[in-house]
Protein backbone atom coordinates (compact mmCIF):
# COMPACT_ATOMS: atom_id res chain seq x y z
CA UNK A 1 0.00 0.00 0.00
CA UNK A 2 1.63 3.35 -0.52
CA UNK A 3 3.16 4.97 2.43
CA UNK A 4 1.32 8.90 1.37
CA UNK A 5 -2.37 9.14 1.07
CA UNK A 6 -3.69 7.46 -2.41
CA UNK A 7 -5.01 10.05 -4.92
CA UNK A 8 -5.51 10.27 -8.64
CA UNK A 9 -5.28 13.47 -10.78
CA UNK A 10 -5.80 14.55 -14.50
CA UNK A 11 -4.51 17.78 -15.88
CA UNK A 12 -5.54 18.96 -19.25
CA UNK A 13 -6.97 15.85 -20.21
CA UNK A 14 -7.92 15.35 -24.09
CA UNK A 15 -9.20 12.35 -26.08
CA UNK A 16 -10.47 11.90 -29.14
CA UNK A 17 -11.72 8.50 -31.19
CA UNK A 18 -9.74 7.44 -33.73
CA UNK A 19 -12.44 8.88 -36.49
CA UNK A 20 -12.14 12.52 -34.55
CA UNK A 21 -14.74 12.32 -32.41
CA UNK A 22 -14.31 14.57 -29.24
CA UNK A 23 -14.78 12.88 -25.97
CA UNK A 24 -12.78 14.91 -23.66
CA UNK A 25 -10.85 18.54 -24.21
CA UNK A 26 -8.67 19.65 -21.50
CA UNK A 27 -10.71 17.73 -18.79
CA UNK A 28 -9.38 18.46 -14.97
CA UNK A 29 -9.97 15.94 -12.09
CA UNK A 30 -8.87 15.18 -8.65
CA UNK A 31 -10.06 12.13 -6.64
CA UNK A 32 -8.40 11.84 -3.04
CA UNK A 33 -9.22 9.16 -0.34
CA UNK A 34 -12.96 8.59 -0.12
CA UNK A 35 -15.58 6.82 -2.29
CA UNK A 36 -17.00 8.47 -4.93
CA UNK A 37 -20.05 7.95 -7.80
CA UNK A 38 -19.03 8.77 -11.21
CA UNK A 39 -22.17 9.47 -13.04
CA UNK A 40 -23.52 11.22 -16.05
CA UNK A 41 -25.73 10.59 -19.00
CA UNK A 42 -24.82 7.39 -21.46
CA UNK A 43 -21.94 8.97 -23.65
CA UNK A 44 -20.54 11.74 -21.82
CA UNK A 45 -17.54 9.36 -21.15
CA UNK A 46 -17.20 7.75 -17.59
CA UNK A 47 -16.01 4.35 -19.04
CA UNK A 48 -13.25 6.18 -21.35
CA UNK A 49 -12.33 8.24 -18.24
CA UNK A 50 -11.93 4.99 -16.11
CA UNK A 51 -10.11 3.88 -18.75
CA UNK A 52 -7.84 6.44 -19.36
CA UNK A 53 -7.20 6.14 -15.70
CA UNK A 54 -6.32 2.37 -15.83
CA UNK A 55 -4.58 3.01 -18.66
CA UNK A 56 -5.67 1.12 -21.19
CA UNK A 57 -6.50 4.25 -23.21
CA UNK A 58 -3.90 7.04 -23.67
CA UNK A 59 -4.61 10.16 -23.85
CA UNK A 60 -4.05 12.96 -26.86
CA UNK A 61 -2.92 15.45 -24.53
CA UNK A 62 -2.64 16.02 -20.42
CA UNK A 63 -1.27 13.14 -17.68
CA UNK A 64 -2.83 11.32 -15.27
CA UNK A 65 -1.22 11.08 -12.12
CA UNK A 66 -2.09 7.96 -9.57
CA UNK A 67 -0.19 7.88 -5.96
CA UNK A 68 -0.71 4.51 -5.44
CA UNK A 69 -1.46 1.03 -7.43
CA UNK A 70 -4.83 0.81 -9.29
CA UNK A 71 -7.23 -1.61 -10.24
CA UNK A 72 -9.66 -1.62 -12.42
CA UNK A 73 -12.88 -3.62 -13.04
CA UNK A 74 -13.99 -3.14 -16.53
CA UNK A 75 -17.37 -3.09 -17.86
CA UNK A 76 -17.14 -5.89 -19.48
CA UNK A 77 -15.07 -8.95 -17.93
CA UNK A 78 -13.88 -11.12 -20.59
CA UNK A 79 -12.44 -14.12 -18.80
CA UNK A 80 -10.14 -17.28 -20.53
CA UNK A 81 -12.89 -19.75 -19.85
CA UNK A 82 -9.87 -22.49 -19.66
CA UNK A 83 -8.15 -20.51 -16.82
CA UNK A 84 -8.71 -22.03 -13.54
CA UNK A 85 -10.07 -19.78 -10.66
CA UNK A 86 -6.58 -19.67 -9.22
CA UNK A 87 -5.10 -18.44 -11.91
CA UNK A 88 -7.89 -15.45 -12.33
CA UNK A 89 -7.17 -14.32 -9.33
CA UNK A 90 -3.54 -14.09 -9.83
CA UNK A 91 -2.65 -16.23 -7.20
CA UNK A 92 -1.48 -19.63 -8.97
CA UNK A 93 2.28 -19.16 -9.09
CA UNK A 94 2.70 -18.36 -5.48
CA UNK A 95 -0.10 -21.33 -4.80
CA UNK A 96 2.31 -23.64 -6.62
CA UNK A 97 5.36 -22.65 -4.51
CA UNK A 98 3.32 -23.41 -1.54
CA UNK A 99 2.10 -26.53 -2.37
CA UNK A 100 5.75 -27.53 -3.16
CA UNK A 101 7.48 -26.27 -0.35
CA UNK A 102 4.90 -27.86 1.93
CA UNK A 103 6.10 -31.26 -0.17
CA UNK A 104 9.53 -30.99 0.53
CA UNK A 105 10.81 -29.18 -2.06
CA UNK A 106 13.04 -26.26 -0.50
CA UNK A 107 14.18 -24.53 -3.32
CA UNK A 108 14.81 -20.92 -3.58
CA UNK A 109 12.86 -19.96 -6.35
CA UNK A 110 9.65 -21.07 -4.61
CA UNK A 111 10.25 -19.31 -1.14
CA UNK A 112 11.07 -16.17 -3.52
CA UNK A 113 7.38 -16.79 -5.05
CA UNK A 114 5.65 -17.46 -2.14
CA UNK A 115 7.34 -13.93 -0.27
CA UNK A 116 5.07 -13.08 3.04
CA UNK A 117 2.23 -14.58 1.10
CA UNK A 118 1.87 -17.79 3.20
CA UNK A 119 -1.59 -17.04 4.04
CA UNK A 120 -3.02 -16.36 0.59
CA UNK A 121 -4.97 -19.78 0.17
CA UNK A 122 -6.82 -18.91 3.36
CA UNK A 123 -7.50 -15.48 1.96
CA UNK A 124 -8.28 -16.36 -1.56
CA UNK A 125 -10.74 -18.69 -0.07
CA UNK A 126 -12.47 -15.91 2.57
CA UNK A 127 -12.33 -13.53 -0.19
CA UNK A 128 -14.12 -15.15 -2.63
CA UNK A 129 -16.59 -16.55 0.51
CA UNK A 130 -17.03 -13.04 1.05
CA UNK A 131 -18.20 -12.60 -2.46
CA UNK A 132 -20.97 -15.86 -2.47
CA UNK A 133 -18.29 -17.87 -4.14
CA UNK A 134 -16.62 -20.27 -1.70
CA UNK A 135 -18.36 -23.23 -2.93
CA UNK A 136 -16.29 -22.92 -6.36
CA UNK A 137 -13.26 -23.63 -5.24
CA UNK A 138 -9.54 -22.41 -6.44
CA UNK A 139 -9.44 -25.53 -8.88
CA UNK A 140 -12.14 -25.01 -11.19
CA UNK A 141 -12.38 -23.44 -14.28
CA UNK A 142 -14.00 -20.19 -15.64
CA UNK A 143 -16.07 -21.68 -17.98
CA UNK A 144 -18.03 -23.27 -15.29
CA UNK A 145 -19.37 -20.50 -14.01
CA UNK A 146 -21.84 -17.69 -15.22
CA UNK A 147 -21.41 -14.17 -16.02
CA UNK A 148 -22.41 -12.77 -13.10
CA UNK A 149 -19.97 -15.53 -11.10
CA UNK A 150 -16.97 -14.18 -13.63
CA UNK A 151 -17.63 -10.80 -12.33
CA UNK A 152 -17.54 -11.57 -8.71
CA UNK A 153 -14.45 -13.07 -9.68
CA UNK A 154 -12.70 -10.31 -11.62
CA UNK A 155 -13.38 -8.06 -8.25
CA UNK A 156 -11.80 -11.43 -5.82
CA UNK A 157 -8.53 -10.97 -7.70
CA UNK A 158 -8.36 -6.62 -7.16
CA UNK A 159 -9.74 -7.55 -3.61
CA UNK A 160 -6.97 -9.86 -2.92
CA UNK A 161 -4.29 -7.46 -4.84
CA UNK A 162 -5.24 -4.89 -2.38
CA UNK A 163 -4.85 -2.01 -5.02
CA UNK A 164 -5.06 1.59 -3.08
CA UNK A 165 -7.63 2.95 -5.77
CA UNK A 166 -10.42 0.99 -7.28
CA UNK A 167 -12.39 1.84 -10.25
CA UNK A 168 -15.10 -0.34 -11.17
CA UNK A 169 -17.26 0.34 -14.16
CA UNK A 170 -20.66 -0.72 -13.27
CA UNK A 171 -19.53 -3.54 -11.18
CA UNK A 172 -23.54 -4.42 -10.27
CA UNK A 173 -24.28 -5.87 -14.35
CA UNK A 174 -24.92 -9.85 -14.12
CA UNK A 175 -25.27 -9.56 -10.90
CA UNK A 176 -28.37 -11.20 -8.41
CA UNK A 177 -29.29 -9.67 -5.52
CA UNK A 178 -27.51 -11.47 -2.77
CA UNK A 179 -24.64 -10.78 -5.08
CA UNK A 180 -25.04 -7.18 -5.04
CA UNK A 181 -25.75 -7.10 -1.63
CA UNK A 182 -22.29 -8.70 -0.93
CA UNK A 183 -20.35 -6.22 -3.45
CA UNK A 184 -21.66 -3.29 -1.44
CA UNK A 185 -20.50 -4.20 1.53
CA UNK A 186 -17.20 -4.76 -0.12
CA UNK A 187 -17.67 -1.39 -1.14
CA UNK A 188 -18.61 -0.41 2.21
CA UNK A 189 -15.25 -1.58 3.48
CA UNK A 190 -12.90 -0.14 0.66
CA UNK A 191 -10.78 1.31 2.81
CA UNK A 192 -8.79 3.43 -0.06
CA UNK A 193 -9.58 5.34 -3.41
CA UNK A 194 -13.15 4.49 -5.06
CA UNK A 195 -14.04 5.47 -8.13
CA UNK A 196 -17.53 3.89 -8.94
CA UNK A 197 -19.43 4.28 -12.31
CA UNK A 198 -22.80 2.98 -11.67
CA UNK A 199 -26.92 2.85 -12.19
CA UNK A 200 -27.26 1.08 -9.23
CA UNK A 201 -29.46 3.24 -6.55
CA UNK A 202 -28.84 1.24 -3.78
CA UNK A 203 -24.79 1.57 -4.94
CA UNK A 204 -24.99 4.94 -5.13
CA UNK A 205 -26.15 5.70 -1.70
CA UNK A 206 -23.09 4.23 -0.38
CA UNK A 207 -20.70 6.58 -1.95
CA UNK A 208 -19.40 9.73 0.04
CA UNK A 209 -19.53 11.80 -2.30
CA UNK A 210 -20.95 12.23 -6.50
CA UNK A 211 -18.99 13.63 -9.30
CA UNK A 212 -21.18 14.13 -12.56
CA UNK A 213 -19.63 14.49 -16.14
CA UNK A 214 -21.81 16.83 -17.79
CA UNK A 215 -20.74 18.21 -21.11
CA UNK A 216 -17.20 18.40 -20.96
CA UNK A 217 -16.69 18.92 -17.24
CA UNK A 218 -17.23 17.50 -13.53
CA UNK A 219 -19.55 18.76 -11.29
CA UNK A 220 -19.47 17.90 -7.46
CA UNK A 221 -21.93 17.01 -4.89
CA UNK A 222 -21.21 16.00 -1.00
CA UNK A 223 -23.27 13.04 -0.20
CA UNK A 224 -24.71 10.28 -0.99
CA UNK A 225 -26.92 10.09 -4.73
CA UNK A 226 -30.47 10.82 -2.35
CA UNK A 227 -28.44 14.09 -1.67
CA UNK A 228 -27.37 14.62 -5.29
CA UNK A 229 -31.10 14.66 -6.51
CA UNK A 230 -32.06 17.12 -3.82
CA UNK A 231 -29.24 18.82 -4.46
CA UNK A 232 -30.21 18.69 -8.45
CA UNK A 233 -33.97 19.42 -7.40
CA UNK A 234 -32.89 22.88 -5.77
CA UNK A 235 -30.69 23.78 -8.68
CA UNK A 236 -33.06 23.01 -11.52
CA UNK A 237 -35.64 24.85 -9.38
CA UNK A 238 -33.47 28.23 -8.95
CA UNK A 239 -32.31 27.74 -12.49
CA UNK A 240 -35.95 27.47 -13.98
CA UNK A 241 -36.87 30.63 -11.52
CA UNK A 242 -34.22 32.86 -13.30
CA UNK A 243 -35.39 31.71 -16.42
CA UNK A 244 -39.22 33.14 -16.02
CA UNK A 245 -37.53 36.72 -13.78
CA UNK A 246 -35.04 36.70 -17.44
CA UNK A 247 -37.79 36.46 -19.64
CA UNK A 248 -40.30 39.17 -17.91
CA UNK A 249 -37.06 41.44 -17.86
CA UNK A 250 -36.62 40.57 -21.77
CA UNK A 251 -40.19 41.63 -22.01
CA UNK A 252 -40.06 45.02 -20.46
CA UNK A 253 -36.81 45.99 -22.13
CA UNK A 254 -38.91 45.46 -24.93
CA UNK A 255 -41.58 47.35 -23.88
CA UNK A 256 -38.74 49.93 -22.55
CA UNK A 257 -37.45 50.09 -26.46
CA UNK A 258 -40.79 50.25 -27.64
CA UNK A 259 -42.12 53.32 -25.03
CA UNK A 260 -38.60 55.54 -26.02
CA UNK A 261 -38.81 55.08 -29.35
CA UNK A 262 -42.27 56.36 -29.27
CA UNK A 263 -41.29 59.00 -27.47
CA UNK A 264 -38.67 60.10 -29.79
CA UNK A 265 -40.54 59.58 -32.56
CA UNK A 266 -43.55 62.13 -30.75
CA UNK A 267 -40.67 64.57 -30.33
CA UNK A 268 -39.26 63.94 -34.38
CA UNK A 269 -43.07 65.47 -35.42
CA UNK A 270 -42.69 67.87 -33.15
CA UNK A 271 -39.36 68.99 -34.11
CA UNK A 272 -40.52 68.65 -37.95
CA UNK A 273 -43.97 70.83 -37.22
CA UNK A 274 -42.08 73.41 -35.48
CA UNK A 275 -39.35 73.74 -38.47
CA UNK A 276 -42.25 73.39 -41.17
CA UNK A 277 -44.17 76.73 -39.38
CA UNK A 278 -40.89 78.50 -38.98
CA UNK A 279 -41.66 79.55 -35.42
CA UNK A 280 -38.34 79.75 -34.53
CA UNK A 281 -34.82 80.65 -36.06
CA UNK A 282 -33.52 78.55 -38.51
CA UNK A 283 -29.61 77.84 -36.48
CA UNK A 284 -31.48 77.76 -33.55
CA UNK A 285 -34.01 75.10 -34.77
CA UNK A 286 -31.22 72.94 -36.95
CA UNK A 287 -28.96 73.29 -33.18
CA UNK A 288 -32.22 71.76 -31.54
CA UNK A 289 -32.79 68.77 -34.39
CA UNK A 290 -28.85 67.95 -34.20
CA UNK A 291 -29.20 67.50 -30.38
CA UNK A 292 -32.08 65.68 -30.72
CA UNK A 293 -31.12 62.94 -32.80
CA UNK A 294 -27.61 62.76 -30.66
CA UNK A 295 -30.11 62.08 -27.59
CA UNK A 296 -32.26 60.07 -29.30
CA UNK A 297 -29.24 57.68 -30.60
CA UNK A 298 -27.75 57.44 -27.33
CA UNK A 299 -31.32 56.93 -25.72
CA UNK A 300 -32.05 54.09 -28.56
CA UNK A 301 -28.66 52.47 -28.17
CA UNK A 302 -29.27 52.43 -24.44
CA UNK A 303 -32.39 50.83 -24.62
CA UNK A 304 -31.23 48.04 -27.12
CA UNK A 305 -27.89 47.66 -24.95
CA UNK A 306 -30.58 46.49 -22.25
CA UNK A 307 -32.15 44.48 -24.12
CA UNK A 308 -29.13 42.20 -25.50
CA UNK A 309 -27.98 42.21 -21.92
CA UNK A 310 -31.49 40.91 -21.26
CA UNK A 311 -31.42 38.63 -23.55
CA UNK A 312 -28.12 37.52 -22.82
CA UNK A 313 -29.24 36.36 -18.91
CA UNK A 314 -31.89 34.63 -20.38
CA UNK A 315 -29.56 32.37 -22.47
CA UNK A 316 -27.54 31.95 -19.40
CA UNK A 317 -31.03 31.06 -16.88
CA UNK A 318 -31.93 28.48 -19.61
CA UNK A 319 -28.38 27.02 -20.33
CA UNK A 320 -28.49 25.92 -16.79
CA UNK A 321 -32.34 24.12 -16.70
CA UNK A 322 -31.45 20.59 -17.62
CA UNK A 323 -33.16 18.71 -21.08
CA UNK A 324 -32.10 15.63 -21.47
CA UNK A 325 -33.74 13.91 -24.35
CA UNK A 326 -35.78 11.27 -24.10
CA UNK A 327 -36.41 8.50 -26.40
CA UNK A 328 -40.01 8.53 -28.39
CA UNK A 329 -41.20 5.97 -30.98
CA UNK A 330 -44.32 4.66 -32.53
CA UNK A 331 -44.48 1.10 -33.44
CA UNK A 332 -47.79 0.19 -34.81
CA UNK A 333 -46.64 -2.92 -36.49
CA UNK A 334 -45.62 -4.90 -33.02
CA UNK A 335 -49.20 -4.79 -31.58
CA UNK A 336 -50.09 -8.59 -30.77
CA UNK A 337 -53.78 -9.14 -30.15
CA UNK A 338 -55.27 -10.67 -27.09
CA UNK A 339 -55.61 -13.93 -26.72
CA UNK A 340 -53.06 -14.33 -29.76
CA UNK A 341 -50.74 -17.42 -29.51
CA UNK A 342 -47.34 -15.97 -29.38
CA UNK A 343 -44.87 -18.66 -27.28
CA UNK A 344 -45.25 -22.09 -26.38
CA UNK A 345 -42.91 -23.64 -23.82
CA UNK A 346 -43.20 -27.61 -23.58
CA UNK A 347 -41.66 -30.13 -21.32
CA UNK A 348 -38.68 -28.14 -21.93
CA UNK A 349 -35.03 -29.40 -20.76
CA UNK A 350 -32.38 -26.62 -21.12
CA UNK A 351 -28.36 -27.77 -20.90
CA UNK A 352 -26.55 -26.81 -17.63
CA UNK A 353 -29.67 -28.22 -16.19
CA UNK A 354 -32.92 -26.22 -15.84
CA UNK A 355 -36.09 -27.30 -16.67
CA UNK A 356 -39.80 -26.34 -17.60
CA UNK A 357 -41.99 -28.66 -16.34
CA UNK A 358 -45.94 -28.84 -18.29
CA UNK A 359 -46.36 -26.31 -20.25
CA UNK A 360 -45.86 -22.58 -20.17
CA UNK A 361 -47.91 -20.31 -22.77
CA UNK A 362 -47.56 -16.44 -23.19
CA UNK A 363 -50.94 -15.06 -25.32
CA UNK A 364 -51.20 -11.70 -25.99
CA UNK A 365 -49.45 -8.58 -25.04
CA UNK A 366 -48.12 -10.53 -21.76
CA UNK A 367 -45.43 -8.78 -20.17
CA UNK A 368 -43.36 -11.88 -18.41
CA UNK A 369 -40.51 -10.60 -16.03
CA UNK A 370 -38.10 -13.23 -15.79
CA UNK A 371 -35.96 -13.55 -12.94
CA UNK A 372 -33.25 -16.29 -10.94
CA UNK A 373 -29.94 -15.96 -9.28
CA UNK A 374 -26.60 -16.29 -11.11
CA UNK A 375 -26.39 -19.26 -13.15
CA UNK A 376 -30.26 -20.13 -12.88
CA UNK A 377 -30.34 -20.18 -16.77
CA UNK A 378 -32.26 -17.68 -17.87
CA UNK A 379 -29.56 -16.49 -20.30
CA UNK A 380 -30.07 -20.35 -21.45
CA UNK A 381 -33.60 -20.30 -21.60
CA UNK A 382 -33.74 -16.99 -23.82
CA UNK A 383 -31.25 -17.89 -26.12
CA UNK A 384 -33.12 -21.52 -25.96
CA UNK A 385 -36.15 -19.33 -27.10
CA UNK A 386 -34.51 -17.56 -29.55
CA UNK A 387 -33.64 -21.05 -31.50
CA UNK A 388 -29.81 -19.96 -30.75
CA UNK A 389 -29.13 -22.93 -28.55
CA UNK A 390 -30.93 -26.08 -29.15
CA UNK A 391 -32.81 -28.03 -25.74
CA UNK A 392 -32.08 -31.31 -24.41
CA UNK A 393 -35.79 -31.99 -24.51
CA UNK A 394 -38.69 -30.74 -25.28
CA UNK A 395 -39.90 -27.92 -27.50
CA UNK A 396 -39.94 -24.31 -27.60
CA UNK A 397 -42.46 -22.70 -30.34
CA UNK A 398 -42.74 -19.29 -30.99
CA UNK A 399 -45.77 -17.78 -32.98
CA UNK A 400 -45.16 -14.44 -33.77
CA UNK A 401 -41.78 -12.79 -35.17
CA UNK A 402 -39.42 -12.29 -32.48
CA UNK A 403 -36.17 -10.82 -31.51
CA UNK A 404 -33.58 -11.29 -28.68
CA UNK A 405 -31.22 -8.58 -27.69
CA UNK A 406 -28.61 -10.60 -25.35
CA UNK A 407 -26.08 -9.26 -22.47
CA UNK A 408 -23.40 -9.07 -24.94
CA UNK A 409 -25.25 -6.47 -27.39
CA UNK A 410 -23.28 -8.38 -29.81
CA UNK A 411 -26.41 -7.86 -32.92
CA UNK A 412 -24.52 -5.20 -34.20
CA UNK A 413 -21.31 -4.35 -36.76
CA UNK A 414 -18.89 -2.34 -34.90
CA UNK A 415 -16.74 -1.78 -38.20
CA UNK A 416 -20.36 -0.23 -39.86
CA UNK A 417 -22.26 3.57 -38.71
CA UNK A 418 -25.53 3.55 -36.81
CA UNK A 419 -27.10 4.14 -39.87
CA UNK A 420 -25.33 1.09 -41.59
CA UNK A 421 -26.29 -1.19 -39.06
CA UNK A 422 -30.19 0.03 -39.10
CA UNK A 423 -30.16 -0.21 -42.93
CA UNK A 424 -29.56 -4.40 -42.60
CA UNK A 425 -32.21 -4.80 -39.95
CA UNK A 426 -34.51 -2.90 -42.54
CA UNK A 427 -33.42 -3.15 -46.07
CA UNK A 428 -36.85 -2.03 -47.49
CA UNK A 429 -36.85 1.44 -45.72
CA UNK A 430 -35.41 4.43 -47.41
CA UNK A 431 -32.24 5.84 -46.27
CA UNK A 432 -34.70 9.23 -45.02
CA UNK A 433 -36.93 6.91 -42.77
CA UNK A 434 -33.96 4.78 -41.87
CA UNK A 435 -32.64 8.36 -40.35
CA UNK A 436 -36.08 9.62 -38.85
CA UNK A 437 -36.58 6.66 -36.92
CA UNK A 438 -33.28 6.88 -35.56
CA UNK A 439 -33.76 10.31 -34.29
CA UNK A 440 -36.39 9.11 -32.28
CA UNK A 441 -33.74 7.48 -30.38
CA UNK A 442 -31.66 10.24 -30.08
CA UNK A 443 -29.45 9.48 -32.78
CA UNK A 444 -29.50 12.77 -35.16
CA UNK A 445 -27.22 13.85 -37.95
CA UNK A 446 -23.62 13.33 -37.12
CA UNK A 447 -24.36 10.93 -34.64
CA UNK A 448 -25.91 8.26 -36.76
CA UNK A 449 -22.69 8.03 -38.88
CA UNK A 450 -20.73 7.12 -35.66
CA UNK A 451 -18.52 3.30 -35.46
CA UNK A 452 -21.06 1.06 -33.38
CA UNK A 453 -17.45 0.52 -32.11
CA UNK A 454 -16.91 4.03 -30.38
CA UNK A 455 -20.48 3.83 -28.84
CA UNK A 456 -20.61 3.87 -24.88
CA UNK A 457 -22.08 0.78 -23.79
CA UNK A 458 -25.70 3.21 -22.94
CA UNK A 459 -25.57 4.31 -26.27
CA UNK A 460 -24.24 0.77 -28.14
CA UNK A 461 -27.41 -0.91 -26.22
CA UNK A 462 -30.03 2.21 -27.32
CA UNK A 463 -29.06 1.57 -31.03
CA UNK A 464 -29.27 -2.23 -30.56
CA UNK A 465 -32.56 -1.46 -29.35
CA UNK A 466 -33.69 0.37 -32.31
CA UNK A 467 -31.85 -1.77 -34.60
CA UNK A 468 -34.12 -4.54 -33.47
CA UNK A 469 -37.59 -2.70 -32.89
CA UNK A 470 -37.71 -1.10 -36.16
CA UNK A 471 -36.54 -4.54 -38.02
CA UNK A 472 -38.84 -6.24 -40.29
CA UNK A 473 -40.67 -8.09 -40.04
CA UNK A 474 -41.65 -6.22 -37.15
CA UNK A 475 -41.03 -8.42 -33.95
CA UNK A 476 -43.69 -9.49 -32.19
CA UNK A 477 -42.00 -11.17 -29.20
CA UNK A 478 -38.66 -9.18 -27.31
CA UNK A 479 -36.74 -11.04 -25.60
CA UNK A 480 -34.22 -8.80 -23.48
CA UNK A 481 -31.62 -10.20 -21.34
CA UNK A 482 -30.55 -7.43 -18.56
CA UNK A 483 -30.94 -4.42 -20.46
CA UNK A 484 -30.22 -1.92 -18.15
CA UNK A 485 -26.81 -3.54 -17.83
CA UNK A 486 -24.54 -0.33 -18.74
CA UNK A 487 -27.36 1.91 -18.41
CA UNK A 488 -27.04 5.13 -16.83
CA UNK A 489 -30.48 6.07 -14.60
CA UNK A 490 -31.61 8.97 -17.34
CA UNK A 491 -31.23 6.10 -20.00
CA UNK A 492 -33.06 3.33 -17.87
CA UNK A 493 -35.94 5.70 -17.50
CA UNK A 494 -35.33 6.29 -21.09
CA UNK A 495 -35.77 2.93 -21.96
CA UNK A 496 -38.98 2.05 -19.78
CA UNK A 497 -41.06 4.88 -21.83
CA UNK A 498 -39.49 3.37 -25.02
CA UNK A 499 -40.80 -0.02 -24.16
CA UNK A 500 -43.99 1.58 -23.18
CA UNK A 501 -44.68 1.93 -26.55
CA UNK A 502 -43.71 -1.87 -27.36
CA UNK A 503 -47.27 -3.43 -28.18
CA UNK A 504 -45.93 -6.86 -28.29
CA UNK A 505 -45.20 -9.66 -25.85
CA UNK A 506 -42.16 -8.80 -23.89
CA UNK A 507 -40.27 -11.31 -21.89
CA UNK A 508 -37.24 -9.48 -19.74
CA UNK A 509 -34.29 -11.08 -17.69
CA UNK A 510 -32.95 -9.15 -14.97
CA UNK A 511 -31.50 -8.69 -11.47
CA UNK A 512 -33.08 -4.83 -11.17
CA UNK A 513 -36.51 -5.07 -9.42
CA UNK A 514 -37.56 -1.70 -9.54
CA UNK A 515 -36.96 -1.39 -13.21
CA UNK A 516 -38.91 -4.93 -14.22
CA UNK A 517 -42.05 -2.98 -11.69
CA UNK A 518 -41.99 -0.40 -14.11
CA UNK A 519 -42.60 -2.32 -16.67
CA UNK A 520 -46.01 -3.26 -15.21
CA UNK A 521 -45.21 -7.11 -15.57
CA UNK A 522 -48.29 -9.44 -16.31
CA UNK A 523 -46.29 -12.42 -14.87
CA UNK A 524 -43.13 -13.05 -12.78
CA UNK A 525 -41.74 -16.30 -13.67
CA UNK A 526 -38.67 -17.68 -10.97
CA UNK A 527 -36.33 -19.97 -13.11
CA UNK A 528 -34.66 -22.08 -9.86
CA UNK A 529 -33.76 -25.28 -11.50
CA UNK A 530 -37.34 -24.89 -12.99
CA UNK A 531 -39.54 -22.50 -13.71
CA UNK A 532 -42.62 -21.67 -11.76
CA UNK A 533 -45.07 -18.74 -11.09
CA UNK A 534 -43.50 -16.10 -8.29
CA UNK A 535 -44.68 -12.61 -7.09
CA UNK A 536 -42.32 -9.13 -6.87
CA UNK A 537 -43.46 -9.83 -3.23
CA UNK A 538 -41.09 -13.25 -3.17
CA UNK A 539 -38.27 -12.07 -5.19
CA UNK A 540 -37.73 -9.54 -2.83
CA UNK A 541 -37.57 -11.32 0.43
CA UNK A 542 -35.78 -14.68 -1.05
CA UNK A 543 -33.16 -13.11 -3.64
Amino acid sequence: MATTPARLTCADLSFAWPDGTPVLDGFQLAVGPGRTGLIGLNGCGKSTLLKLFAGELAPAAGRVDAVGEIGYLPQTVVLDTALRVDEALGIAATRTALHAIEAGDVREEHFAAVGDDWDVEERAVATLDQLGLGRIGLDRTVGELSGGECVLLRLAALLLARPDILLLDEPTNNLDLPARRRLHRAVDSWPGVLVVVSHDRELLERVDRIAELRDGEVRWYGGNHSAYEEAVDREQAAAERAVRAAEADVQRQKRELADAQMLLARRKRYGQKMHDTKREPRIVMNGRKRAAQESAGKHRATHVERLDRAKERLDEAVEAVRDDDEVRIELPHTKVHPGRSVLTLRELRLRYGAEVRGEYAIHGPERIALVGRNGAGKTTLLRTIAGELSPVGGEALAHVPLRFLPQRLDVLDDGLSVVANMARFAPSATHRTVRAQLARFLFRGARADQPVGTLSGGERFRASLAALLLAEPAPRLLLLDEPTNSLDLASVRRLTAALESYEGALVVASHDVPFLESLGPTRWLLLDGELRDTTAEEVRETM
